[in-house]
């Protein structure tokens, strides 16, 4: 178990006292210019070859760590691509009507709501390691089912596991990567996330497009069974660890993630005294994410994935494939096109978000999101009145083109990345959960409403979804900090002031 308050608060605060005290003696030696100078230089240099060393070696134990578990979001993106590309395959084999396999479609959101709902209790009871392991093994049953259905109900119950298993690891895995990566590194590492997401999409419509459905679910275990082998040879979040009081652990997998000659002593200390003080905090319910202490932290997830679902980018996504065929883009190219720009431009924001910032990407998203309904509602009021005919499909293909890659260099991966940072550990199962499912809600509302507002109106529908873009922009300004540059324990310090 983890030591008493008193006693680990006492012992680091001497160790701090003592490295400083040696510090500033060893300056004001060297300033006097007392003592062989040639030495300490020698010395400093070796220690300094050897902590660039130790550096790489942990960065490179950091790298593998977050390949392996991105795997997962390899998996997550195989799951949502994969009704597509084998829509008329399925249908037409198992004699699926529109209606049936819209349920097919949908279920997968039902399942990940669920999955949502537990993934928080599941990864603070078994570790961020444990929960990865059992939803890779419940996607692995899920393509099986899919593989040997001959029926919808067989179908739908693969669906159905496929996205419980994506609900966990939609979850666990940016907090994961946010709990084993340096703060100066954590922006551009985290967006790995979204980055195999889109990755996992793009493939699957590449690979869907040249064989059957079949054995399009085939390979949709390759990832799992990466992720599942992969998880031998990582270690366990440290900060995981320290919390369900496996202290000798937590400090062995943070030496680890550090490299072999890393100094990791302020970074324990500062987990070490964090876990202290949340220890003597009382157990939570779901009333404590409405505490003074955590009501901040609460809006900025919650609105983040309202903003990032209701934004329109999966009833955008749903209807692309109509859109270019109207604009004489064959369907399997249409999709192929925006995935791989999604890919492109996940890669591309990664690179950006620890230089720039969370915000102000956010803030980019946001307005071309805005400029992308804007240009696709004005497509479809000028084809209702008649208008314009040859302006409307560059219109509707730019519109979407805007949209989707706007959305994946800022509002796809950045309200993952935010989530995983803010919330303390003593809430981060109950509010990581509710974050989860919103999105996931947020997912099946705007994928189920789509076709109903369509109907309605096409261009009032695009409209709309600009109105919320707008509003994302005032949200961001108003309520989302930055947090490029912080600890995680020093983000959640500011989130209460």
């Amino acid at each position: 178990m983890l030591k008493k308050p008193g006693k680990a608060l006492g012992w680091w605060s001497v160790s701090f006292v003592s490295c400083r005290e040696e510090k500033m003696a060893a300056k004001q030696e060297v300033e006097k210019g007392n003592g062989n100078i040639t030495e300490p230089l020698i010395v400093q240099e070796k220690q300094g070859e050897a902590q660039i060393k130790s550096n790489n070696g942990g960065l490179r134990m950091v790298l593998l760590s977050i390949f392996v578990a991105v795997c997962g979001s390899f998996e997550f993106g195989s799951c949502a691509g994969y009704s597509a590309p084998a829509q008329y395959g399925i249908m037409n084999e198992l004699g699926l009507s529109y209606s049936q396999y819209s349920v097919f479609g949908s279920i997968l959101s039902i399942g990940a709501m669920i999955g949502a709902i537990s993934s928080g209790w599941i990864a603070d009871s078994i570790g961020r390691k444990g929960a990865m392991r059992m939803s890779s093994m419940v996607c692995i049953a899920g393509w099986i089912t899919v593989y040997l259905s001959f029926g919808s109900v067989s179908l739908d119950s693969g669906r159905f596991l496929l996205g419980y298993g994506i609900g966990i690891l939609s979850y666990v895995i940016p907090v994961f990567i946010a709990e084993i990566t340096p703060k100066n590194h954590r922006g551009t590492l985290a967006t790995a996330n979204q980055l195999f997401i889109v990755t996992g999409l793009f493939i699957a419509f590449v690979v869907g497009a040249f064989v059957t459905w079949r054995t399009l679910a085939l390979t949709g275990i390759l990832p799992c069974m990466v992720l599942l082998v992969g998880l031998f040879f990582i270690p366990e979040s440290p900060r995981w660890l320290a919390r369900a009081g496996y202290e000798r652990e937590f400090k062995a997998e943070l030496q680890k993630l550090r490299g072999v000659e890393a100094d990791i002593s302020e970074e324990e200390a500062e987990i070490q005294e964090y876990m202290v003080t949340h220890q003597l905090l009382p157990k939570v319910g779901i009333m404590v994410l409405l505490d003074e202490q955590n009501v901040r932290s609460v809006i900025v997830g919650v609105g983040l994935m309202v903003f990032q679902q209701f934004g329109g980018y999966n009833g955008i996504v749903f209807y692309a494939d109509q859109i270019f065929v109207s604009a004489g883009v064959p369907p399997n190219l249409g999709g192929i096109l925006y995935s791989s720009l999604q890919v492109i431009v996940t890669a591309f924001g990664a690179s950006l978000i620890d230089r720039l910032g969370r915000r102000p990407l956010l803030m980019v998203s946001a307005f071309g999101l805005l400029l992308g309904c804007l240009l696709t509602g004005i497509s479809f009021f000028l084809k209702a009145h008649q208008l314009a005919p040859n302006l409307v499909p560059i219109l509707a293909v730019t519109g979407i083109m805007v949209h989707i890659g706007f959305y994946s260099v800022g509002l796809g991966p950045i309200p993952w990345l935010i989530m995983s940072e803010i919330f303390p550990l003593h809430v981060k199962a109950i509010a990581g959960s509710l974050v989860t499912l919103v999105n996931w809600f947020g997912a099946w509302a705007v994928s189920y409403t789509f076709n109903f507002l369509m109907t309605w109106s096409s261009h009032g529908t695009f409209f709309g979804y600009a109105f919320v873009c707008a509003a994302a922009i005032v949200f961001i300004i108003m309520v989302v900090p930055e947090t490029k540059g912080q600890t995680l324990e020093e983000i959640q310090a500011s989130m209460n002031r």
